[in-house]
């Protein structure tokens, strides 16, 4: 999207220490508006666990129209042990990434500093890429069931689909992206087409698409085989293109490489449409209120959400300001028990914005 310079966000700060990361975001969010000059209003919306257990309501038909005509959906975090596990999260997360047909689950795994990084021998240089993760298909679809459930003949099914129109977009996405990076050059893709026969789909279409693409190198690994590489030679990859689930195993542990939870983020995307952006961490309820959750997340979120927008010089100014940060020992500790308070690390960035606009 190119910037327009006037925007309406959707807030959803969610449940656990959700809220108290959003806060920080729209700290910075406001900071960055100001020094570079776009306009924004944001409307919060009470969605998540607290909200469900006190009204009995998800996410009402209502405000679901409401959100999908705004530019973007800003989301903390969904997830409480009193609700159900999962019920909450499908009728906000899922109804919202299904509803709008957000196809693209979009991962950057980039470590800021080097003590950061848990591999031995590598430096947050090494660690650099990006996972074009499918977002509306798979195993994800809940298709299935479970047939004479709680007996000694219980069986469970889910489908795992895929169709050409998903995950031809998938992959052109990933092609596109690495020639807008201009780093590598290079797309991985990640299946498991030798096991699961009907992954073929995947290896045939990354042939097709990437015919279209003769300046960018066409790359390919079996998903373990991926896992191992990613911990052996983290530096070689520069896009990855995968399905649902096994993009959701690959960036969690991509997310450790570049520093654990509390720094990534990720983007929902339908291209040109609203799409929402959230730190990847949960929410963490054993924290709540204690105003000590690493914020830094939810930051980069921010900083996706405004370079989707296409305010590039916002997204960089937050992207080097974080980095900054914790290069220079201001945030030497993403830990829990660091003994910096959320507010503090949101302090420290927003110092940061202004001192480096």
């Amino acid at each position: 999207m190119s910037g327009k310079g006037d925007y309406d966000i959707a807030v959803i700060a969610g449940d656990g220490i959700g809220p108290e990361v959003v806060q920080e975001g729209l700290k910075i969010l406001q900071v960055a508006s100001e020094i570079t000059g776009f306009n924004y209003d944001i409307k919060e919306y009470p969605f998540g666990s607290e909200h469900y257990l006190a009204t009995n309501e998800l996410l009402p038909d209502e405000a679901f129209e409401e959100i999908k005509g705004m530019d973007a959906v800003y989301l903390g975090a969904i997830g409480d042990p009193r609700c159900e596990p999962g019920l909450v999260e499908h009728g906000i997360i899922s109804k919202i990434r299904f509803g709008f047909d957000l196809y693209i689950n979009l991962r950057p795994i980039k470590a800021y500093a080097d003590n950061l990084v848990p591999l031995k021998g590598k430096t947050a240089d090494d660690i650099d890429f990006i996972v074009v993760r499918e977002n509306t298909e798979d195993l994800y679809t809940n298709l299935g069931g479970i047939f004479k459930r709680g007996t000694e003949h219980e069986v469970a099914m889910a489908q795992m689909i895929f169709t050409r129109h998903g995950v031809e977009r998938a992959i052109r996405y990933a092609f596109e992206l690495a020639k807008k990076r201009n780093k590598g050059k290079r797309v991985t893709l990640v299946d498991k087409a030798n096991a699961i026969r009907s992954m073929d789909i995947w290896t045939r279409v990354f042939q097709e698409v990437g015919e279209e693409y003769p300046d960018i190198e066409k790359d390919h690994a079996y998903v373990d085989a991926c896992c191992m590489w990613m911990i052996k030679d983290p530096e070689f990859f520069d896009v990855i293109v995968t399905n649902n689930i096994f993009g959701d195993i690959v960036t969690d542990l991509g997310a450790m490489l570049q520093g654990g939870m509390g720094v990534a983020a990720s983007g929902n995307l339908h291209p040109g449409k609203v799409s929402m952006f959230e730190p990847i961490h949960g929410s963490a309820p054993k924290y709540k209120g204690q105003n000590k959750a690493n914020p830094i997340a939810a930051m980069v979120a921010v900083a996706m959400m405004l370079d989707y927008l296409g305010e590039t010089k916002a997204a960089n100014l937050i992207e080097s300001s974080v980095q900054q940060s914790l290069q220079n020992g201001q945030i030497p500790d993403l830990s829990a028990s660091s003994g910096m308070s959320t507010n503090q690390i949101g302090d420290i960035i927003s110092d940061a914005i202004v001192q480096m606009k």
